[in-house]
């Protein structure tokens, strides 16, 4: 017998609870390799949530950091040579022994060739989610678009059926825009509603996002771990817009509660549907 959308929420609601107690718990290792303004948000942010991030980017280290850590997170935003050497090394690697792996294919399309070339390269590795904005998703499934940059000029809406067809090489697609699409064979679409307009403003929200999803994927499944991650942020945002409007107190506000997020902040703020 089919389970009914409201049976279906609940359980992802349940498995989101579990998730976030994993983490907390387990704390997990998460070898992170992501863009030079990122990195200290980043880790920020994960230190925050109660993960433990590592900034291993150089590709001596990349094969047994690896195999030690409980997930990989690796972001294309500003690429080096020796950094895609690491990253190639640390997917091929996480593919091998079957680590979770998040790919970030921060500004791919037809104006940054190279990085676009070096996540069709990763993609062969089968990332475990694929995380990005509407833009790169949709470049990414297929649909030609034009980014501004490595930001966006679709809404997340608009891309995620096309999204389908990326899990023929992933096991979780997850976009990012005002209201987030998680797309998976498991579940119908999820779409996570919250957040707010202030995030955007902030630099590396969306690569920490990326990063927090491969912290959850290290205690739970690809999809609860897109859906946590992406509910973790969404309230958390919400909650600090609710509290100031400034851009500077808005983001150290939402650190703050990215930190302080529990499961009856969880039961109260958590806001999403099924498709």
């Amino acid at each position: 017998m089919n389970k009914t959308n409201t049976e279906l929420h609940n359980e992802i609601l349940d498995a989101v609870y579990d998730a976030w107690t994993a983490l907390q718990q387990q704390q997990p290792l998460v070898h992170i390799m992501t863009n030079a303004v990122a990195s200290n948000y980043v880790a920020n942010i994960l230190l925050a949530a109660n993960a433990s991030p590592a900034m291993i980017d150089n590709p001596f280290e990349a094969e047994s950091f690896t195999r030690i850590a409980g997930a990989v997170s690796l972001n294309l935003g500003t690429p080096t040579s020796e950094q895609v050497q690491a990253m190639l090394i640390a997917a091929e690697t996480a593919n091998t022994i079957q680590k979770p792996w998040v790919l970030d294919p921060v500004g791919y399309g037809a104006i940054l060739h190279w990085r676009s070339e070096v996540t069709d390269q990763l993609m062969a590795f089968q990332p475990t989610i694929v995380r990005g904005n509407a833009s790169e998703i949709g470049t990414l499934a297929g649909k030609q678009v034009t980014g501004k940059g490595v930001g966006t000029t679709l809404d997340s809406s608009e891309v995620y059926q096309q999204a389908q067809s990326l899990l023929n090489h992933c096991q979780c697609v997850a976009i990012s825009g005002v209201s987030d699409f998680i797309v998976s064979n498991d579940y119908p679409v999820i779409q996570v509603n919250g957040g707010s307009e202030l995030q955007p403003r902030v630099t590396a929200t969306g690569c920490a996002l990326g990063a927090l999803i491969a912290a959850y994927s290290a205690v739970t499944t690809p999809v609860i771990a897109a859906t946590a991650a992406h509910l973790h942020f969404a309230i958390a945002g919400k909650l600090a817009a609710a509290t100031t409007q400034s851009l500077g107190s808005f983001n150290v506000t939402f650190i703050d509660q990215i930190h302080q997020l529990n499961l009856e902040v969880l039961r109260e703020h958590a806001d999403f549907q099924l498709l």
